[in-house]
């Protein structure tokens, strides 16, 4: 029972509540991160195709300096955001892939064949009409773009769409996206990585190693993991490979065991709060009495040793990727100006690639990679789900937004195929959501 439906429950209301507690719901609303990246992509369309899109486009290239003594790195706001910022998405991805596998979908054989063969399905097929499309051409480099599945968008859509659809799908999709995730850090490291520094690969490494002994050693705070972090994103930054591997890496060495077990814990909670009882005043005022207030701080101590790390931080930062660094990302990378040329070319193979890898191979690959599973016998459909609507799944997954502006990122150099792709990710993206709001939304679940 939650603490707010504990009629004994009772907790004093602040004017500024009234303001506070809306955003508190909206924040922990799981579709509200979607909302957010659809208002933020629309704005960026807005600004980069009216009378400020000149100066809206070079302001992502203003230059921010980060100097310490003789050291310095001076680069563009849009490298702060790509290469720095998102890599703190990326930590969050890691702790999701760590969660899954110790806890989760993906903990168990058999939970994680179905949503592990989709995933792969979903990934090479898009991958290989893209190259249909653009092998031996200039745009080639793209075909890791249509491989993502943006998780905000897809659950957010999924949340929207209610008891329409059974538990068990929502989680399917949950799992599934992890795995794509995991593919596409994959893909981004070893296939969209530069020329390596083996020497400060060798120093990641090593950091890497220190941070994983860390764990074993028993520390917990945030702070030694924090600064090792660090240390782990500038060894990646001047390795070749792109940092945000980094943030991945650094998520699996976060502690995931709890200080004290779940006896222990209740035993000394138990035992402050008889003490807690002791100090209790007529008053009710709990600032007016130091014995309770330290009571309080023990209480809050053995809270924190009863708290996996790996939790807490995923908990602390993951408000932070899903509701400012993702957004202040779409915003810099999905401002594309329409103009007739560029809208011209959406029939072009690197847009054509990407919007047919996105609409069409993400449900085929899923679809079709799920049906042998499922007809081997090496999986078993999600409880009270139907194939039409794992076919609706397929199609929501095929909203690949923000991973895959990320990889387009990678992939070109050249502004116009970069473009072009951004077009074919958006209106696949789009159309890609619609179709399978409609399939969900109109189809029966299993009884």
């Amino acid at each position: 029972m939650n603490n707010q439906e504990d009629p004994k429950y009772r907790e004093k209301k602040e004017p500024i509540d009234v303001i506070t507690k809306p955003f508190q719901r909206f924040i922990q609303t799981e579709a509200s991160s979607g909302v957010i990246l659809i208002i933020v992509t629309v704005i960026a369309l807005v600004m980069a195709n009216s009378v400020f899109g000149e100066a809206f486009h070079h302001f992502w290239k203003t230059h921010i300096a980060l100097s310490i003594g003789d050291f310095s790195i001076d680069k563009s706001f849009h490298f702060w955001i790509n290469d720095a910022l998102m890599v703190i998405f990326f930590f969050v991805v890691g702790l999701e892939i760590k969660r899954e596998i110790m806890i989760g979908e993906l903990s168990s054989a058999k939970n994680a064949a179905l949503p592990i063969v989709a995933a792969l399905g979903g990934m090479v097929v898009p991958a290989l009409i893209y190259t249909f499309f653009n092998l031996g051409g200039p745009g080639e480099d793209g075909w890791g773009i249509p491989m993502a599945t943006d998780i905000a968008f897809a659950i957010g859509i999924m949340t929207l769409l209610g008891k329409r659809v059974p538990l068990s799908l929502k989680i399917f999709l949950t799992a599934l996206a992890i795995v794509d995730d995991l593919g596409a850090v994959l893909v981004i490291a070893f296939f969209y990585t530069a020329d390596l520094n083996l020497i400060s690969l060798g120093i990641g490494i090593a950091i890497l190693g220190v941070m994983g002994l860390a764990n074993i050693a028993g520390a917990r705070h945030p702070l030694v993991f924090g600064l090792l972090g660090i240390a782990l994103w500038f060894a990646f930054l001047y390795s070749g490979v792109h940092t945000t591997v980094a943030g991945v890496l650094a998520a699996l060495t976060i502690p995931v065991r709890t200080k004290i077990k779940g006896q222990t814990f209740l035993s000394r909670l138990e035992y402050l709060l008889k003490r807690f009882k002791t100090y209790c005043s007529n008053t009710n005022r709990l600032y007016a009495n130091t014995e309770q207030q330290e009571i309080l701080g023990g209480i809050h101590d053995v809270s924190s040793k009863a708290q996996s790390p790996m939790h807490r931080m995923e908990h602390d930062t993951r408000p932070w990727a899903m509701f400012l660094i993702i957004p202040v990302f779409a915003l810099s990378n999905a401002g594309v100006k329409l103009e007739s040329e560029l809208l011209g070319s959406i029939t072009e193979p690197v847009a054509l690639g990407v919007i047919l890898g996105l609409f069409l191979g993400k449900p085929i690959g899923i679809a079709l990679f799920s049906w042998v599973s499922v007809k081997m016998n090496i999986a078993s459909m999600p409880t009270k789900a139907n194939w039409r609507q794992l076919i609706g799944i397929g199609f929501l997954a095929g909203i690949g937004f923000t991973m895959s502006l990320f990889i387009n990122g990678l992939a070109f150099d050249t502004q116009l195929l970069s473009e072009m792709a951004k077009m074919g990710i958006i209106f696949a993206s789009l159309i890609s959501g619609i179709i399978g709001w409609i399939i969900l939304s109109t189809g029966k679940t299993t009884k």
